[in-house]
């Protein structure tokens, strides 16, 4: 198992859930992904708790905070300094959407959107590192960009985080970026799909490495959720489905082809 005891500064290190009905949702992605699913005890938690893989910790669950707040995924950077990468967004167009505050004594976040309104969190790490586990299946895989306006995002990110944005190269139709820190590939972005909405602005889509795409897909059909996009090849990269969970939150998942395991 691929544990993330060091999650590197300025790359994704978290993702959690806000959702409508938290119960259900620990129980669906339970389910799903074999994750156990546990509440902090702490009342100041406020109900967040904590979905784990073989004990360790892929990702956060909790209450909306708010009845505007859609249910959703959201992935963090981490950061070494969370007011300062706010300021730096600020300046590079972005939006703060919740200053940064602490929370407990396990780190500060903030939650912005970037230049075409796709939302996404910093965190600064004290006690709560980030994710412990990734890359693995039932765990976060890759993180993707859908903008509408492809370019801004890339300056953004680049401008605020110092990531490199690399065309990807890969076969099939328009561009895909990869996002990398030290020659490393750890998210992506591309033009928003023409099959999306008008009004939906960009997002962030958080994606789990699963063995089965096809199984997880009709499993998730059985738990209550749907299937967004069908599973489907994407050359030299592996199989992919887009699904939405019962509350509404949207997720990926990705069987990775046999050459991106080193299978």
């Amino acid at each position: 198992m691929a544990e993330a005891k060091t999650v590197a500064t300025n790359k994704f290190g978290w993702v959690d859930l806000s959702s409508s009905d938290p119960a259900a949702a620990r129980a669906f992605y339970s389910k799903l992904f074999g994750w156990d699913a546990e509440v902090i005890d702490d009342p100041a938690a406020g109900g967040y708790g904590m979905f784990k893989l073989g004990g360790k910790e892929v990702g956060g669950v909790g209450p909306l905070q708010n009845p505007q707040q859609p249910t959703a995924w959201t992935a963090y950077v981490l950061v070494a300094d969370a007011d300062a990468a706010a300021t730096k967004a600020k300046a590079a167009g972005g939006t703060v959407l919740a200053e940064p505050f602490d929370v407990l004594e396990e780190g500060r976040m903030a939650i912005l959107a970037d230049p075409g309104g796709a939302v996404f969190g910093l965190w600064q790490p004290k006690k709560h590192t980030g994710w412990e586990v990734e890359r693995v299946p039932n765990s976060v895989c890759w993180v993707e960009n859908d903008s509408r306006n492809i370019d801004a995002a890339r300056r953004f990110y680049t401008d605020v985080f110092g990531w490199v944005a690399k065309d990807s190269g890969l076969p099939g139709p328009g561009a895909y970026t990869e996002f990398q820190l030290d020659g490393e590939s750890f998210a992506g972005g591309m033009a928003m799909p023409e099959m999306v909405p008008a009004e939906m602005p960009s997002f962030w889509i958080t994606y789990f490495a699963v063995a089965d795409a096809d199984g997880v897909a009709a499993r998730a059909k059985e738990l209550g959720g749907s299937v967004i996009t069908e599973p489907q090849d994407i050359p030299e990269i592996g199989r992919f489905a887009v699904i939405h969970d019962p509350q509404g939150a949207h997720f990926g998942i990705l069987q990775p082809a046999p050459q991106m395991t080193g299978a």
